[in-house]
């Protein structure tokens, strides 16, 4: 399988909610296969964006490899952050409207989540291939603040450090209506999964094929 980009997430362990997540999105990035989604209308629409990166919470976000990094050398990186980094405890989540689109956060937030990525944008910066004016452009620059700007010059994504919100993505940008629509339908579908303790204790590497969909390609316990 070819890779066109890597990423940095985190997927969970725990069968249950991830199948919850692969399904709402109609895809199973574990596997690499479609799987069929619940019988909302308009979902297979709405999660259409989100659908191709799988179920996760973006830890450092997609990049090309840099010119002298393989993908052997980034592995193996993955394994030995992974190894030295600690987990961080999420007490529930919740579905709640991000902007435009809906996702699952914590509920409530502990400041260990953001030092954690804090640690993988930071040490993984090496890796990452600067980005290119029509990467810039897809950021939509002009509608970033200008420390949003300067954190997508520096790490290619603008929401990181102290701008970054954990989060895992349940559909793309919708219209209010839409959100206020599906927000109840995804909290009735994810409930069995909201009020239980979820563990961000691994470190995921995903890889994006030429077709434009992300697969897990690793996945290492954080252990520090």
């Amino acid at each position: 399988m070819m890779i066109k980009r890597y990423a940095l997430y985190f997927a969970p362990a725990d069968a249950g909610l991830w199948r919850a997540g692969s399904d709402w999105l109609g895809w199973d990035a574990c596997t690499g296969r479609p799987v069929g989604q619940p019988s909302i209308a308009g979902l297979s629409e709405a999660t259409t964006t989100a659908r191709k990166y799988g179920f996760h919470a973006t830890l450092k976000a997609p990049f090309r490899l840099a010119l002298g990094q393989s993908p052997e050398t980034l592995r193996e990186a993955v394994a030995e952050v992974a190894a030295g980094l600690a987990p961080a405890a999420l007490p529930g989540l919740a579905v709640r409207a991000l902007g435009d689109f809906l996702a699952l956060t914590p509920e409530p937030r502990g400041p260990d989540l953001a030092q954690l990525a804090a640690e993988v944008v930071t040490r993984f910066e090496p890796f990452r291939a600067p980005l290119t004016q029509t990467e810039i452009t897809r950021r939509q620059p002009n509608r970033l603040s200008a420390r949003q700007r300067e954190l997508l010059d520096s790490y290619g994504y603008p929401f990181v450090l102290e701008e970054f919100r954990f989060h895992m993505s349940l559909t793309g940008g919708l219209e209010p209506e839409e959100i206020a629509r599906l927000a109840p339908l995804a909290q009735a579908f994810f409930a069995p999964h909201l009020a239980q303790p979820v563990a961000l204790d691994r470190l995921c590497l995903f890889g994006e094929d030429d077709t434009g969909r992300f697969h897990l390609l690793a996945a290492h316990a954080l252990s520090g």
